[in-house]
């Protein structure tokens, strides 16, 4: 079984002066790091999950290559997780029989679909995602991946392993609270590639284009992915970012690195997740609804059989998400099943409305959801955060969506709000208007 960690190795033998992170506080090599990984080695046991709170900094690297590389599994939990909480869950892992091998992480899901959830990721899965990465995206040896979201969900994490088989650099920040420490992660000449959530995107979008756009010589390429980009915003990047590599990628923590596009194509098509990668495979079930299979599933949800086995039915992963497959083999998706408002036997994905809302010049942030409605039961509601000095009509933004969607999709109800509820990770809560 070849592991992250017999990369690593390989990296401080072939590349040992080569910069592995670069951290605000520290900057290691790859000699540096392996040997750091190997003395913390010593301090765990083999053949238990570790949990341990993430940090933003060469620490939790070195912890994380540290806990597979004595033979344990590492979960990384969100670094405020209260420490009731993480008691609990230490005790809950520490009581399950580990039984899964080749077993190398368990990620807790973020919830948002319901209650946070454990996935087993095995040491095969790590290498596949890997693999997906630098197939799909063209990860190389000579690039800095710049990574500023948490380092416990996959979005951010997946980019650490790509990363490591090519022997690049990783540079780790703690969020993008500060714009200034993100602009001087790229000021050095070179390479470079990031991650943003949707959110990420469109704050950037908004208060710093200019400067976003001063690095389209630098960016090799940027991806997207945990949540929808706007068409708007898609748009928008081809525009300020003309020779950078555009990328919508199909991911879950459940299926892994599964399919990504590049949408500065010249085409920007929206909703287009693209071909699947060289170890995933992508299927459309009879109800419309995306199924995966390959080397990048999960191994299951630990400690619960029941659950798994209404996701993971022998080696595929039934998905909640609508989705289609186009005449040249790439993947469209429709919203999330538990997401879309029934309207009068009509069903209205809230994405859709919310990526024609999100190109109306006032608004800078919205959020479609499902409200009561005395007549019809439901209705399509639409939220609102306008842009400093753009004015709230209600009747100019029905008229814009209108002209753009069938009527049963334009929203009936509209209210302005300071900001829209986002998640930790920064999806869109729509558990929090319910």
């Amino acid at each position: 079984m070849v592991t992250l960690e017999d990369y690593l190795a390989q990296d401080a033998r072939l590349y040992p002066d080569k910069t592995a992170v670069i951290t605000r506080d520290e900057t290691l090599n790859y000699a540096q790091l392996w040997q750091r990984v190997q003395q913390r080695a010593k301090d765990f046991p083999k053949g238990q999950v570790i949990a341990f709170r993430t940090t933003q900094d060469i620490d939790f690297l070195v912890t994380y290559f540290a806990i597979h590389l004595a033979g344990s599994v590492a979960t990384p939990l969100e670094k405020n997780t209260p420490d009731a909480l993480f008691e609990e869950i230490s005790a809950h892992l520490s009581s399950l029989p580990l039984c899964h091998n080749g077993l190398a992480d368990i990620l807790y899901t973020t919830g948002t679909t319901g209650k946070s959830k454990g996935v087993m990721i095995s040491h095969r899965t790590i290498i596949a995602d890997a693999e997906n990465l630098i197939a799909g995206q063209g990860f190389s040896h000579d690039l800095v991946f710049v990574i500023h979201g948490p380092l416990n969900h996959i979005g951010s994490l997946s980019k650490i392993f790509p990363i490591i088989l090519q022997g690049g650099t990783l540079h780790i920040l703690d969020g993008l609270r500060d714009a200034e420490i993100f602009f001087d992660a790229f000021k050095k000449e070179g390479k470079y590639a990031t991650f943003f959530v949707p959110a990420n995107i469109r704050f950037l979008l908004t208060f710093d284009a200019q400067r976003f756009a001063a690095l389209a010589d630098r960016l090799d390429f940027v991806e997207s992915g945990g949540a929808p980009l706007s068409h708007a915003d898609m748009l928008q990047l081809c525009e300020i970012l003309p020779h950078t590599r555009l990328y919508n990628t199909y991911a879950s923590t459940e299926t892994g690195i599964i399919a990504t596009y590049d949408y500065n194509d010249g085409r920007c098509l929206a909703g287009c997740l693209g071909h699947p990668m060289p170890h995933s495979r992508v299927m459309i079930t009879p109800e419309g609804m995306i199924s995966c299979q390959g080397d990048t599933l999960m191994s299951g949800y630990i400690g619960d059989p029941e659950l798994t086995a209404t996701v993971l039915r022998g080696d595929t992963v039934y998905m909640s998400d609508y989705g289609s497959i186009d005449e040249e083999g790439m993947l469209h998706i429709g919203g999330r099943e538990s997401e879309v408002i029934n309207v009068g036997g009509y069903k209205v994905a809230p994405t859709e409305v919310e990526d024609v809302a999100m190109s109306i010049e006032g608004i800078q942030d919205c959020i479609c959801i499902s409200a009561d409605h005395r007549i019809m039961g439901k209705a399509v509601k639409l939220l609102v955060v306008m842009k400093e000095g753009a004015v709230f009509d209600k009747k100019t933004i029905a008229r814009y969506i209108a002209a753009r969607l069938e009527p049963y999709k334009v929203p009936q109800l509209y209210e302005q709000v300071e900001k829209i509820a986002r998640t930790y990770n920064g999806k869109l809560d729509r558990k929090y208007y319910k």
